[in-house]
């Protein structure tokens, strides 16, 4: 890695993240301190159009905006003096990197092969060469900076606005006085093999409602969760009401934030909720264990990993090998506690 930058008191700063909402999360305690250690930076944050919105209301991002591969082609092409100090890109897209170069005079980004990049790169961090958590392995390009996070924990914000549609769908629904369960049966398609089988959700709700009276079960998920997750409501009745894709992300969020227990596989959810700090029982895949995925600085979570010894992870470890007594007991110690 190259020696550490210098910058003014005041910096500005560019941060680039085009990925996923969860993988966007996981890149807000970099965020945060940046601005703990620079109080009077201005720190823009350019995000994907369509995941920009997980970072919305976050007291210590100045200016959030889109931005893609094929705007970054066209953006910044201008014969002025760069407009930022320093600047941070996530990413293998090679717009992005030639981008912050036009706009910044220093770029930080992880080492890359291609020389391409590599000449758009001030300060390389090297990747690590053993497993670490998600968040210390973003937290790597803040090294050139010589900070490091005081906090590994998510950050999210639900706005006044989102909090008062919140308790009117709730008055609406009927929920006053009852324990509100949220279950994420799915992650997303491409990653399908980190669900549990359907049918052990079904079973531990079941239980549940023998064991507990006052639980009401949310179904949540996306439009492409939905069949499964109206298929679950329907055989359970009334004590289960599917949302899954009938909301949008931040609708969701606000949701989360009002449940008594959040229970999950691993997937953009399962993080928005460990930063709202919802009492949490998620489960990992062993390709992706919670030991480097999980919330972290989280009160009240329990990680079910899978079983698979670490000699013989693979992708095709099914979940069905994660049992449900375990996943029951985590859930009725939370409930209970």
């Amino acid at each position: 890695m190259s020696a550490a930058l210098y910058l003014p008191e005041r910096p500005r700063l560019l941060v680039i993240i085009v990925a996923r909402f969860g993988d966007t999360l996981l890149v807000t305690p970099t965020l945060a301190a940046l601005k703990q250690r620079w109080p009077d930076a201005e720190l823009t944050v350019l995000a994907h159009p369509g995941r920009m919105e997980v970072l919305e209301h976050l007291p210590f991002i100045d200016r959030l905006a889109p931005i893609t591969k094929q705007r970054a082609f066209w953006r910044g092409r201008c014969p002025f003096r760069p407009r930022y100090d320093a600047a941070i890109v996530y990413g293998g897209d090679a717009a992005l990197y030639r981008y912050a170069r036009r706009v910044s005079r220093q770029v930080v980004a992880f080492a890359a092969e291609e020389a391409a990049l590599t000449r758009c790169i001030d300060h390389a961090v090297t990747r690590p060469q053993e497993p670490m958590h998600a968040v210390d392995e973003r937290a790597l390009l803040l090294q050139p900076f010589g900070i490091v996070p005081a906090s590994r924990h998510l950050s999210y914000q639900v706005s006044s606005r989102e909090a008062a549609w919140a308790e009117q769908w709730m008055r609406q629904q009927g929920f006053a006085g009852r324990r509100l369960i949220g279950f994420q049966l799915q992650s997303f398609p491409a990653k399908a093999y980190r669900d549990w089988p359907v049918e052990r959700f079904e079973t531990l709700a079941k239980l549940l409602f023998e064991r507990y009276p006052d639980v009401q079960l949310l179904l949540l998920g996306g439009p492409e969760g939905r069949a499964a997750a109206q298929a679950l409501a329907d055989k359970l009745g009334p004590r289960a009401t599917c949302v899954a894709g009938t909301l949008t992300m931040r609708q969701n969020a606000a949701l989360l934030s009002r449940l008594t227990l959040y229970v999950g596989v691993d997937t953009g959810p399962t993080h928005l909720a460990g930063a709202l700090d919802v009492p949490m029982v998620a489960m990992y895949h062993c390709f992706h264990r919670g030991a480097l995925l999980a919330p972290q600085e989280h009160p009240r979570l329990a990680v079910i990993e899978h079983p698979c010894p670490e000699g013989e992870v693979r992708r095709e470890a099914r979940m069905a090998e994660i049992a449900l007594q375990p996943v029951l007991d985590a859930v009725c110690k939370q409930l209970d506690s």
